[in-house]
């Protein structure tokens, strides 16, 4: 009998930056905004059904385009409401998603520039695959 293996792969269209500071979620985009010419704006906060069953869990969300690269950017927080977004990466205390192409340089860039805010303990580009 001939067997047949589905090989299966995800393909994540986005980058993942991992922020830790103390900060409030307000303060540290005023602080992006500022350093680095961005203009995150708050939206509705994001609502995941973390818990079947359960009441919703609430995340802070702000967002911000290059309109000439159509390229978007998610300021997330990862403790909500009652939970994690991301329970596996508890020391994270916000994440920047950014949708679209990003240029290598331009991503560097955006790291280096958010681990120069004084108060970012650490800024780095994560796996979304791990």
């Amino acid at each position: 009998m001939n067997r047949k293996f589905l090989k299966f792969e995800i393909d994540l269209d986005f980058v993942l930056i991992a922020v830790t500071t103390s900060l409030k979620d307000y303060r540290v985009c005023y602080l992006i905004n500022k350093h680095l010419n961005f203009n995150f704006t708050k939206f509705d906060d994001l609502e995941v059904d973390i818990h079947p069953g359960a009441a919703p869990v609430y995340f802070s969300l702000y967002q911000f385009s290059w309109q000439d690269s159509e390229t978007d950017f998610y300021f997330i927080a990862n403790k909500g409401t009652n939970g994690y977004l991301i329970p596996e990466m508890k020391k994270a205390d916000y994440f920047i998603m950014i949708k679209n192409y990003i240029d290598d340089t331009d991503l560097e860039n955006l790291i280096t520039g958010v681990n120069r805010i004084q108060e970012v303990v650490a800024a780095v580009k994560i796996d979304p695959k791990k």
